[in-house]
Order: structure tokens, then C-alpha cells, then sequence
């Protein structure tokens, strides 16, 4: 026995079927969007938006919170673009929030960032002249750097400015001349620096001079202590016993006497050389700094 099919019910089944998942489909996104509450918000920039479209997203800190939703000039002032933004209801919009035209990334797409928002700050509210309340707004990346870029161009021109006014025809020959008189002075030294050479080698000679001298005084010093030592050893014996009194003498005699005689002879050297070293200073100060001048070569 043959199944006999009606076409006709069938097909009224699928479009009654495929009406019914459409409904749903459309019933469940809108109850899903019926869920998030959005306030109106209003926005003025001084600065060109472009790259901003409607439906841009509105972020919090990174948070997309929102969408924009016009764009167009303001009626009252041309030289400013009015922009109505759908905010979540609940978002921290406080009276010091700014919104900021951003960039996302290498993209290119241009978004409005809202930042501070501090807990002290009351939340915004619409002002009397304005329907919705009305968020400040401030320059953008590329708003303050091209201001910083002006900024330093303008000091760059007005410091070549200054220059310029400074190093006058006067300046650059003064600067001239003294260039040219460093320049006579460095060949005047390097002329000279043999007799600088001189002038230093008289006076490593006199370091070593006053080093000798030195060593004498301090010989000469040992050789009085010494003196001294057997002096007092001698004037013990002597008081020790009369008895002794002739070997003391004997003993003074041959070794205390020929010391005492280096004694005299060491001081008349050292008094010699004191006595020409206070000569040559006292006819040349300086001496003792940068040596004794060396006599006049030839053709000098």
C-alpha cells in the first residue's frame, strides 16, 4: 500500500517552523539588549574627530562602557563638533572624567577614552542650558604633540634669533682677534719650550741639592747624638770613682774629640751651602721655584 504525502501540509509546517526560530532568534536578542541601560551623554571638541564614526566604542579605563552616537557640528559654535555618546547606566562618570580622542593600536581606529574619575569628585550632572550632561574633553596624543612640536620650533626660531642678534659684525671680529691671540701665544710657547724644559731641569737640580742638604743635616744630627752619648758615658765615669778620672780623659780624648771635630767640619759644610743658598736667594727670590738662569746661549 503506497504512502500518499501531502506536500501542501508540509510545507506549511517548515515556514510555520522556520518563522517561529526567526521570532526566537530575534526575541532573545532583544531581550538580551533590553538588559544594559544607557544614559545620554553630550561631548565637545575643539579638535578635528576625524577618524571617529558613529557607533565607535566609548572605554573607562580600557572598558568599553558605552558607543557613540552622533556626530555633528555644533549649531551654536562652528568651530566645535558635537558628539552624543550611550553610556552604561552605573558607569563612574564624575564630574573631573575627560573623554580623549585615542587611537587603537596600528589600526587606526580612532575610540573615545574616558579617564580620571577620582572618588572624592561628585557624579556628572546636566547643566541648565544643556538637556544631558556634559563631559569634558581633552587634546589627544597627536593634539599635544603637534603643540609641543609648534612650541619647540618657536623656541628653536627665536633662540637662532637671539644668536644671531648676539654674534654681531663687532662680536665676530672681537672673536676673530682673540683666536688669532691664542693662536701667537701657543707659538710664543712652543718657541720657547727649551728654555721651559731648562727652567724645569734647574729646578729638579735644586730638589736634589735641597735632598743632599738634607741628608747632611740629618748626618750631621746622628753624629751629635752620638757625641752626646759618649759625652754622658764619659761625665758617669768621671763621677763614678776620682780613681778613674785619668781613663775617662784618655777615653774623651780619643773618641769623643776627633767626633766632635767631623761634628765642626759637617757643620762648616752645611753652613757653606746655607750660607750660598741664602746668597743666591737673596738675589734671586724666585730661584728656588724655577732654578737659577741659565747663562745666555749663542746668538741669544
Amino acid at each position: 500500500m503506497e504512502t500518499k504525502v501531502n506536500y501542501a501540509i508540509v510545507g506549511a509546517f517548515v515556514l510555520i517552523l522556520s518563522a517561529a526560530i526567526v521570532a526566537g532568534v530575534l526575541w532573545i536578542s532583544s531581550g538580551r539588549t533590553a538588559r544594559k541601560n544607557y544614559d545620554t551623554y553630550l561631548a565637545y571638541f575643539t579638535e578635528s574627530v576625524s577618524g571617529l564614526n558613529v557607533e565607535a566604542p566609548v572605554k573607562y579605563r580600557g572598558v568599553q562602557v558605552g558607543m557613540v552616537k552622533e556626530i555633528a557640528l555644533d549649531k551654536e559654535d562652528p568651530q566645535r563638533v558635537r558628539l552624543v555618546l550611550a553610556i552604561e547606566r552605573g558607569a563612574p562618570i564624575k564630574q573631573d572624567t575627560v573623554a580623549i580622542l585615542s587611537v587603537q593600536g596600528l589600526t587606526g581606529i580612532a575610540f573615545l577614552d574616558l579617564e580620571g574619575g577620582s572618588r572624592e569628585s561628585p557624579l556628572l550632572t546636566p547643566k541648565e542650558e544643556e538637556p544631558y550632561p556634559v563631559i569634558a574633553t581633552g587634546p589627544s596624543f597627536l593634539r599635544r604633540l603637534d603643540t609641543r612640536a609648534n612650541a619647540l620650533i618657536a623656541d628653536l626660531s627665536q633662540t637662532a634669533q637671539s644668536i644671531n642678534e648676539l654674534i654681531d659684525p663687532e662680536t665676530r671680529s672681537a672673536l676673530q682677534r682673540t683666536v688669532r691671540d691664542i693662536d701667537s701665544v701657543t707659538h710664543v710657547i712652543a718657541g720657547r719650550s727649551k728654555a721651559i724644559d731648562a727652567t724645569l731641569e734647574n729646578s729638579a737640580r735644586a730638589s736634589a741639592d735641597l735632598t743632599q742638604l738634607v741628608k747632611q743635616v740629618a748626618q750631621s744630627a746622628e753624629a751629635v747624638e752620638r757625641a752626646a752619648e759618649k759625652t754622658a758615658r764619659a761625665s758617669e765615669a768621671v763621677r763614678a770613682t776620682a780613681s778613674d778620672a785619668g781613663g775617662g780623659v784618655d777615653e774623651l780624648r780619643a773618641d769623643t774629640l776627633p767626633e766632635l771635630q767631623r761634628l765642626l767640619a759637617d757643620a762648616r759644610v752645611v753652613m757653606s751651602s746655607l750660607r750660598r743658598i741664602a746668597q743666591d736667594l737673596e738675589r734671586n727670590p724666585n730661584a728656588l721655584v724655577v732654578g737659577r738662569e741659565l747663562p745666555p746661549g749663542p746668538g741669544e
